[in-house]
């Protein structure tokens, strides 16, 4: 650690000497109306930090703010006629992009212009439960090595797995299969490599935040035309590639070289451009970890301007993963991970397009998108792979979903009109054969192809006052499939949304909303066969009713603290019929769910308060802290009692700050707390017996006690240091990424597990037991990870 922390301040000190000048950049740009297209003349545009320094757009719609220092900056527009626009941030230095603001014209025609910006917007359609996330946290959050499932955990109602090196994100209680992500208004199934099939958590993100320019996150009052998610939806927004010149950035990280690029091919056609490539089996090595990871993955968007009202955008997302075991491994604790984990191989693209015509009130945009998932898991009995017999698990699946979907807004004065409609093709196949103990060992071996229709209609009415303090907005949306008969019938899935958002001044403001989502089980669960006959055929949408009323104050768009009530009631979630628990209770590990007999009977409740305070000054500070208050129930059935669920913490807090220093300095500290997890105590008895044991390689749990023990609660606290460089034509980064400093231990139950020595060799071999041992479990260690990016 000391090696490391002293060859950063050698590196660093001996760079600061090329770049003792320091260089001013230009920032130039082009002004739009936002219906029309048309350039907006004599606006004036400022950087949010220095009102002084600034520059008023010519007829043709554009500017220049010249000598500006490097830093990463908003912008702030403004115009008689046309409501003030703050930009998302931009990074300025040699690679500054050329930036494009779309103004929206006013309702009322105004005498003089008040340049106010407003940072902390809200949506009609989603005044509470919303973070825009820009690009000062992606770049330097503290511990998320620019992992978005990580950055995310700062905010308030994110709890985070203090264990197994994953990035499950989990949400206001709800489990890592809940959530759904967009890039660019594309859906894709997840954001990780190595992901739990039916779930969404991993290792590593997927997507290479060189690429991102920002990113809305709703943990509630989910817009209309965005279903399928119980608990969170992540909505990224990419970068338009330089219409000036043609960049490229290299990183060197701890776990990943990588390359991305962006330009233009003409004056019409922009790209971007992302390769990665993993080393992070190294890195797990040197920390003595059981599983080595590897993976490499690609991104690109291209946009093509054919008019000023005509554009079309294509992307595609890419990952390749191959997960091998270390066996070279000793100990007890490996010895435990080494007899079930299995080996894991996944390949994951998608592919999508969309079309959008600007019609001066209207605006309509066409999408088409397939994305693909083939997930191999391979297990054999102590890691033995001599013989067949050995076989505990082998599975081979595949899930494939094409979307094709409309969309038309109307902007008609106070009133804002959105509606559409969408259509998919789903395609689930699944080849498994896996060793299973319930009473007794049997063999579970099914193939599986399931094809499925699915559709769905959306609609939103946003209204607000001509004094922007009242803002309302009522959607609805239908979701059916033919997967059955209850599926197919849309009225009973209708899910109705109401939001309400009023400024009593421009410091205090009351919000709130409410909402019935519905989501489809996993693909996993409507495939799962036995015997070859469809098991879940009586499986129904699970649904949420959601509830979200908050109160917030903000200073002059530098602080803001806000304080937010949320309940969510769950309706209709599979329940297993094996183990008698939630489905919605599992997702937070390696493998596959849903795969097993379910019926449509639990529910569940997660309710609390959110505290969040929010201080933003631009090229100098970001600071986020949150505190969360909550319960997260389930019950079986109408007639049992509520239980913890899986992620019951009770509590999240997390302070995540970074400070620009003068010279490109920047120090950065995140600091995490939770509440301890509930979790189920072993079945001693089950898991003894050799049958049992061999079938699955680690203890069974005993149900009958389902989460009611609870670990002790734990802290951790990560830093990240950063220096640029900025050169006339290039610039050089370096970070230093230190995660548990602290070196903070997470205590988790004793494990159960098999000696491999059978106590009664002579009893049948259904009654033969294995001498159980007890290991401690306790995990946490310090992750450095020193960091190089050039772009150029």
């Amino acid at each position: 650690m000391k090696r490391i922390l002293l060859f950063f301040l050698f590196l660093c000190l001996s760079l600061n000497l090329l770049s003792a000048a320091e260089h001013l950049f230009q920032i130039r740009g082009r002004i739009i109306d936002k219906q029309t297209r048309e350039p907006v003349s004599f606006a004036n545009v400022i950087l949010e930090t220095d009102p002084t320094k600034g520059s008023a757009t010519d007829e043709k719609g554009d500017f220049s703010i010249t000598e500006v220092k490097p830093g990463i900056y908003r912008l702030v527009a403004s115009c008689i006629g046309y409501k003030n626009c703050v930009t998302p941030e931009y990074i300025v230095s040699a690679n500054t992009p050329f930036v494009e603001i779309e103004m929206e014209a006013e309702q009322t025609q105004l005498d003089e212009v008040t340049v106010r910006p407003v940072l902390f917007q809200k949506l009609a359609e989603s005044p509470v439960s919303l973070q825009v996330i820009g690009l000062q946290e992606i770049e330097k959050s503290p511990g998320a090595n620019r992992d978005i499932s990580r950055i995310v955990q700062a905010y308030p109602g994110v709890a985070f797995s203090p264990a197994g090196y994953r990035n499950d994100l989990i949400v206001r209680g709800g489990s890592p299969s809940e959530n759904r992500f967009y890039l660019d208004g594309i859906e894709i199934p997840n954001i990780n490599h190595f992901s739990t099939q039916g779930a969404s958590g991993g290792p590593v993100g997927i997507i290479n935040a060189d690429l991102i320019r920002e990113i809305n996150f709703y943990t509630g009052a989910f817009p209309s035309d965005k279903g399928n998610a119980l608990s969170s939806v992540l909505d990224f927004r990419l970068r338009d590639g330089n219409m000036e010149n043609n960049r490229f950035k290299a990183t060197l990280g701890a776990s990943e070289v990588s390359l991305s690029g962006n330009g233009h091919f003409n004056d019409k056609v922009s790209y971007l451009v992302s390769v990665r490539q993993s080393y992070l089996q190294l890195l797990f090595n040197v920390l003595g970890l059981p599983l080595l990871p590897n993976y490499i993955d690609g991104q690109f968007k291209i946009k093509a301007r054919f008019s000023p009202t005509d554009e079309l955008t294509v992307l595609g997302l890419t990952g390749i993963d191959r997960m091998k075991l270390n066996l070279d491994l000793t100990g007890e604790d490996a010895e435990y991970i080494l007899s079930y984990l299995p080996v894991i191989e996944q390949e994951t693209f998608t592919l999508g397009a969309m079309y959008r015509h600007y019609a001066g009130k209207h605006t309509q945009s066409l999408s088409v998108s397939h994305n693909f998932l083939r997930n191999k898991n391979t297990k054999y009995l102590n890691n033995d792979e001599s013989s067949e017999d050995n076989l505990m698990l082998r599975l081979r699946s595949t899930e494939q979903k094409t979307v094709i979907k409309g969309e038309n807004k109307s902007y008609l004065g106070a009133w804002t009109v959105k509606e559409g409609a969408e259509i998919n093709y789903i395609q689930y196949q699944n080849t498994s054969f896996q060793r299973m103990y319930g009473d007794q060992l049997y063999m579970s071996n099914y193939d599986t192809d399931l094809g499925l229709w699915s559709w769905g209609a959306f609609a939103t009415a946003e209204y607000t006052t001509p004094d922007n303090r009242f803002k309302s907005a009522l959607g609805v949306r239908l979701d059916g499939n033919n997967f059955s008969k209850e599926m197919k019938q849309i009225w009973k899935n209708i899910s109705p949304r109401l939001s309400l958002s009023y400024a009593f001044t421009d410091s205090w403001s009351l919000s709130g909303s409410s909402g019935l989502y519905n989501q489809l089980p996993p693909y996993t669960a409507l495939g799962f066969k036995d015997e070859n006959v469809l098991i879940n055929e009586n499986l129904k949408y699970m649904q949420v009713a959601q509830g979200n009323i908050g109160l917030n104050w903000k200073t002059r768009n530098q602080l803001s603290i806000s304080l937010e009530g949320f309940y969510k009631k769950y309706f209709h979630v599979p329940l297993s019929v094996n183990d008698q628990i939630p489905l919605l209770c599992k997702g937070n590990d390696y493998g596959v769910i849903g795969n097993e007999p379910l019926v449509s009977t639990a529910e569940g409740q997660s309710y609390g308060l959110e505290l969040m305070g929010k201080w933003q000054i631009l090229n100098r500070l970001n600071l986020v802290s949150s505190f969360t208050l909550y319960r997260s129930e389930y019950l079986n059935n109408k007639e049992s009692e509520y239980i913890p669920s899986a992620w019951d913490n009770r509590f999240i807090f997390n302070t995540s700050g970074t400070y620009n220093f003068p010279k490109n300095w920047s120090f950065g500290a995140k600091l995490s707390c939770i509440g301890g997890a509930p979790y189920t105590p072993y079945d001693a008895d089950k898991s003894s017996l050799v049958q049992a044991w061999n079938a699955q390689g680690r203890p069974y749990y005993d149900y009958s006690r389902y989460n009611s023990e609870r670990l002790a609660g734990y802290a951790q606290l990560d830093i990240r240091i950063d220096k640029m460089f900025y050169f006339k034509r290039y610039m050089l980064g370096i970070y230093l990424d230190l995660q548990n400093v602290t070196m903070s231990k997470l205590k988790q139950q004793d494990i159960l597990m098999s000696t491999g020595v059978i106590e009664n060799p002579e009893a049948p071999i259904e009654a033969q037991r294995y001498v159980m041992k007890s290991i401690k479990q306790e995990s946490g260690t310090l992750l450095p990870t020193l960091g190089v990016t050039f772009e150029f």
